[in-house]
């Protein structure tokens, strides 16, 4: 099977920042490998954050990988990066060779369906490195995504397919937030990988 080619050069957003959609970059064999290895093989854990004062810990899953044990602060939590998997390590060379960037770190979500999802957000903590590339990639269930100008409160939505890859890049955690919004349409998991550049 032939994967549909989306022209990534295009960017998604109108200013203010750079978005491109590369659509699936593996075939569908290789999204159920990746995904169901995993879901049984990555250290998921509960996500916990602080927000007015109060300890959430979400229903959604996390994990956090890297080429050090490099510590990661959101939400006034901190996770420590865990040793790149084999599986996690060949899908970072496959983004690195599609993207041409080299990335040092790895943050995993779960979403066991569409009753879990991610609010309103921009990726601008101290210790990643500024205005970096971050890349997404997409297994399991096909979902929105949606970014809002911070100023404006213009809104671009896609929805992500299987295997498929979005990266945000330049000025757009300045001027952009971005979320996974929940809906009751969809019934099975989700795993996104988001690949970053650590300090």
């Amino acid at each position: 099977m032939e994967l549909f080619k989306f022209d990534n050069t295009l960017n998604l957003l109108p200013y203010d920042g750079e978005v491109n959609y590369y659509g699936a970059i593996l075939e569908p064999e290789e999204c159920d490998y990746y995904f169901n290895h995993l879901l049984e093989s990555i250290a998921w854990k509960n996500d916990e954050m602080i927000v007015y004062d109060k300890h959430i810990v979400t229903k959604r899953k996390v994990a956090w990988y890297g080429d050090v044990d490099y510590h990661y602060t959101y939400s006034r939590k901190t996770k420590q990066a865990l040793p790149w998997t084999r599986e996690l390590h060949k899908l970072k060379a496959i983004v690195e060779a599609k993207t041409n960037v080299i990335f040092n770190s790895c943050l995993l979500n779960l979403y066991h369906d569409g009753d879990e999802g991610v609010a309103w957000h921009s990726d601008d903590e101290y210790n990643l490195n500024g205005q970096a590339s971050i890349a997404s990639l997409t297994f399991g269930a096909k979902r929105k995504f949606s970014f809002k100008h911070k100023k404006n409160k213009k809104t671009v939505s896609i929805a992500l397919d299987a295997g498929s890859l979005l990266v945000m890049k330049g000025a757009t955690q300045i001027h952009w937030l971005h979320s996974l919004p929940k809906t009751k349409k969809v019934f099975e998991p989700r795993i996104n990988l988001t690949f970053r550049v650590m300090k």
